[in-house]
């Protein structure tokens, strides 16, 4: 039985939910998907995501309620993690505008500007190159951070807009500028599964 953790403190939390069920359901996989608040869920999980939302409250929230250390743990031991949109500013090593009593988990090399996209109303969809599908998958951008630049050869491009990388993975990790959950296509929360059965 896997066992999928979404860390449930702020953002798109339900829609994870259902697209890591509805991935396992095309996949034939005996497992579920949980809404995680406090650390011992953790314990039983085979894989973590980290959705989109907003990043500040998201570092506060999992440093008040215990989660952000475990996390970081686990992350560095080799439990799979995958970081949408504030995810992936949560994952990222480096971090422009961040704010002061904001902490980032430090795991995945990349550095990201936080707010590169603009605002609310400066959101968009668009068609993306993906590493492991020949067919495109749209991509959903909301005040998305943008990946300025890999920072070791440890992390390999796998999302494209154009020419420029919007999604990455580094072992255990993904990190992903867009939204994945928020179209009907699993592809990437399949992959995703691919390093957690």
């Amino acid at each position: 039985m896997i066992k999928v953790g979404v860390i449930g403190v702020q953002g798109a939390v339900s829609e994870h939910i259902e697209a890591t069920k509805k991935a396992m359901e095309r996949m034939n996989i005996n497992g579920e998907a949980l809404w995680v608040k406090k650390p011992e869920q953790l314990r039983e999980v085979n894989g973590i995501i980290i959705p989109g939302g907003e990043s500040t409250t998201i570092s506060r929230l999992m440093q008040k309620n215990g989660l952000f250390k475990l996390v970081k743990k686990l992350g560095e031991e080799g439990l799979p993690i995958m970081g949408t949109c504030a995810g992936l500013i949560m994952l990222s090593k480096e971090v422009m505008g961040g704010t002061q009593e904001q902490k980032f988990l430090g795991l995945l090399d990349v550095k990201v500007n936080r707010n590169a996209y603009g605002r609310q109303v400066d959101s968009f969809e668009a068609p993306l190159k993906l590493a492991f599908s020949s067919e495109p998958f749209i991509g959903v951008f909301i005040r998305a951070p943008r990946i300025i630049e890999l920072l070791s050869n440890k992390v390999k491009p796998i999302a494209w807009l154009g020419d420029r990388i919007v999604g990455v993975e580094q072992e255990n990790l993904i990190g992903l500028e867009f939204h994945s959950e928020l179209t009907d296509d699993t592809k990437v929360h399949e992959y995703f599964l691919g390093k957690v059965i």
